[in-house]
């Protein structure tokens, strides 16, 4: 069956509230493990997972870092209006190179109590070290369902990160139900975050610790850092009933000459290849597309949803899809390409990269739920069921699971 053609009631499953962790566990590797593999399930604590994965294998993570997203405004009647950044318009799409930004600029964002906004410009001061700064916002017309807003700050000395360091607040998932607090700051970010983009975090990789690391390093388990700025979207529930109707959000993410120079390395060997997050294996297979179109002529970089659908060619390896970005990069004479996927993973996807993959549990009707589907089939319910009737813990702060991939 087309995915297409998948209704998305098919993948529901009944969540308690209760069951959707509020708060992150004192200790990032003291979460619970959930462990699959082929129909059966044990499981550990984070802390013991090198113990888990084979010798040799590769772990592939995403590094981007959780900006300070959300900003709240107040209008003249003190009525507070929350402006949540999605991705920068002007002057430059790249998001890692927006955040370098002086003086002015212009993101996609979604505006909460939008009616009330209706002075020409919002201000708010701030505070970055001895300097007080006069942060303006205005709004620019609509784009699709969000707003295009342009924000200045008037200072060449200090960048749009800067900025959002000392405006924002962690914009934390929806069903979260509490403000933002200290704990936050920390926590809902890896302890290897580097590249500023993501309104997300990649939560799979939040019970990673310096312990867990060096456990890793001393099974011979190498670490692979790859980049792709998670969007708000990620939290979207699908609600059209048959996914043919649903549009995947966008994505942008960052290919490294470094990282795919090292990646074909590990797939020329065979060695297992575990993702840390749904993100990590998106990016790895939006990677191959990009490659494969790329060797057909189209440089655009951009994954469209259903592309793996519709252009498949069993003959073309993961090896000449990794050489064509290569050869393009060699051309541009760039050290790293900036690309967008909408890629939508879904049962009757064929992947490419990943033997095991590392994730939390997600929302029911989801498309990250689709993912977990794609790569160990039906079990997913037995899976989730598990999780459900032993207490595991759900979502962004909850626990997590390594899972391997059906292969028949």
């Amino acid at each position: 069956m087309h995915p297409k053609e998948i209704l998305i009631a098919d993948y529901g499953y009944v969540l308690p509230p209760e069951r959707i962790a509020q708060h992150p566990l004192q200790n990032r590797d003291q979460s619970r493990l959930l462990l699959y593999d082929s129909g059966k399930i044990s499981e550990n604590t984070f802390t013991h997972l090198a113990t888990h994965l084979p010798p040799n294998s590769t772990l592939i993570f995403n590094d981007t870092k959780v900006i300070h997203a959300r900003i709240i405004f107040r209008n003249e009647r003190d009525a507070a209006i929350e402006v949540f950044l999605l991705e920068p318009v002007e002057p430059m799409r790249d998001m890692q190179l927006a955040m370098f930004t002086h003086e002015t600029c212009v993101w996609r964002c979604f505006i909460g109590n939008a009616k009330k906004w209706r002075e020409e410009c919002l201000s708010k001061k701030i505070r970055i070290g001895e300097q007080n700064i006069i942060l303006e916002a205005r709004h620019r017309g609509k784009a699709e369902e969000d707003f295009l807003v342009e924000f200045n700050w008037g200072s060449e000395k200090f960048s749009f990160a800067q900025i959002l360091e000392a405006a924002g607040h962690v914009p934390l998932p929806p069903y979260i139900k509490r403000k933002s607090a200290g704990e936050d700051e920390d926590r809902y970010q890896t302890i290897y975050a580097v590249q500023d983009g993501s309104v997300a975090a990649p939560t799979a990789g939040l019970h990673f610790t310096e312990k867990v690391f060096d456990e890793l390093k001393q099974k011979n388990i190498q670490s692979l850092f790859t980049t792709l700025h998670v969007s708000a979207g990620t939290f979207l529930p699908v609600k059209a009933a048959k996914m043919e109707e649903h549009h995947m959000h966008e994505e942008q993410i960052v290919i490294r000459k470094d990282f795919l120079e090292k990646l074909l390395e590990i797939v020329s060997a065979g060695s297992p290849i575990i993702a840390v997050g749904t993100t990590s294996l998106r990016t790895l297979e939006s990677i191959y597309w990009i490659g494969k179109k790329i060797s057909e002529g189209d440089e655009s970089l951009i994954v469209n949803q259903w592309d793996p659908y519709e252009t498949r060619d069993a003959a073309f390896t993961i090896g000449h899809s990794l050489s064509a970005i290569l050869d393009l990069m060699k051309t541009r004479q760039a050290p790293h390409l900036v690309a967008e996927t909408r890629l939508l993973i879904a049962p009757g996807y064929d992947f490419k990269f990943a033997h095991g993959l590392i994730t939390n549990f997600h929302l029911p009707k989801s498309t990250l739920l689709l993912l977990i589907a794609a790569f160990i089939g039906d079990d997913w319910k037995k899976v989730y069921a598990y999780a459900l009737e032993n207490d595991f813990r759900f979502l962004s702060y909850g626990d997590g699971s390594l899972l391997w991939r059906k292969t028949a």
